[in-house]
């Protein structure tokens, strides 16, 4: 039994990083396209930058806020 229930967690995982992705996949184009009507280019080396530092402020923000959430959840 434990075996099944160890296989149902790793498929639960990996499903859940497969829409992950997909959402972050989707999140990628809007910002793309948000940075194309600011900068007039998304292929420029500032946009692209201005982009990347933002992905990753946003990233670890979110991360921190997730990571004292399920803390909290803990008890």
């Amino acid at each position: 039994m434990a075996v099944k229930v160890d296989v149902i967690e790793k498929l639960a995982a990996l499903m859940t990083a497969a829409f992950g992705l997909v959402a972050a996949l989707a999140w990628n184009g809007a910002i793309l396209a948000i940075f194309k009507e600011l900068f007039g280019t998304a292929e420029s080396i500032p946009a692209l930058l201005v982009y990347a530092v933002l992905v990753t402020i946003i990233a670890v923000v979110v991360t921190i806020w997730i990571a004292k959430a399920a803390e909290k959840a803990k008890g």
